[in-house]
């Protein structure tokens, strides 16, 4: 056998993880991942203190990027002081989103209308940088996609989305990437991988939200960005795809969405 007829591994990007929230070391989390052949993901914030955390882990490791923003849990602590500081973070070259920001109306931990207002100032915010929007929505789809309808954002993804073939199809009218977790194994999901069958090859994604939603068949254990591996497999059998193209494909994506010009 020659060194051609030896297929190299597929390359990934896992396009939203939170390191804070992992046991290890964010240092061996990546080691862990780059021995997976996993070369970059984005590492997310939710609040003021763990979007300076991201930015911190991204400005040490050099695969590791960064999303800034108030999740919609904690919409009711974005007040001036904590929007300036979300503001001076996307200011640092590491950072390449605002998110992970949106509507959660099925914990509903923040009032409904906290979570507008949270949504609507970030929203603007990214605009007037013209930063990434990584959108979470939970029980929250039409409203969400009316907001964005008013002006969407020029870069836009959908993280971990959850929903039907229906609300893929609005995703990507308004110009959204479509991020997929490890949810989409789990045997109750096939309504999620019918939504992954109506999305164009050039703009799925592909994320491990670790360390929740362990794929399978690391379901039950916690997650981590080595694992992005195991749902790009998976999502690649879902759409009819090899995991090499879905690799390629998501890989290029991630980097065009998120505005990179490196691995």
């Amino acid at each position: 056998m020659t060194p051609a007829d030896v297929e190299t591994p597929p390359a990934w990007f896992d396009a939203h993880c939170h390191l804070d929230m992992i046991e290890r070391e964010p240092a061996d989390v990546v080691a862990s991942a780059r021995d997976g052949n996993v070369l970059s993901m984005v590492t997310i914030g939710t609040d003021v203190a763990s979007s300076k955390r991201a930015v911190e882990i991204a400005s040490a490791i050099e695969e590791v990027w960064a999303a800034v923003g108030v999740h919609p849990h904690d919409s009711s602590a974005l007040d001036e002081a904590a929007l300036a500081e979300i503001d001076r973070l996307s200011g640092d070259p590491k950072v390449v989103a605002i998110g992970e920001i949106g509507l959660d109306f099925y914990r509903d931990l923040s009032p409904r209308d906290a979570q507008r207002e949270a949504f609507s100032r970030q929203l603007g915010l990214a605009r007037g940088i013209s930063k990434t929007v990584v959108i979470h929505m939970r029980d929250a789809h039409e409203e969400v996609y009316s907001i964005l309808a008013e002006d969407p954002p020029e870069r836009l993804v959908f993280h971990c989305f959850s929903g039907g073939a229906a609300e893929a199809r609005r995703a990507l009218e308004l110009g959204g990437h479509l991020s997929f977790a490890g949810n989409i194994s789990y045997p109750k999901s096939e309504e999620l991988r019918e939504a992954a069958r109506v999305v164009p090859l050039d703009r799925l994604m592909v994320e491990t939200d670790s360390p929740f939603l362990s794929p399978a068949p690391n379901r039950g254990r916690p997650n981590e960005p080595a694992n992005v591996a195991n749902v790009g497999t998976f999502l690649a059998e879902v759409v009819g795809r090899s995991p090499q193209e879905i690799a390629e494909a998501t890989t290029a994506n991630s980097r065009r969405v998120f505005g990179l010009t490196q691995p």
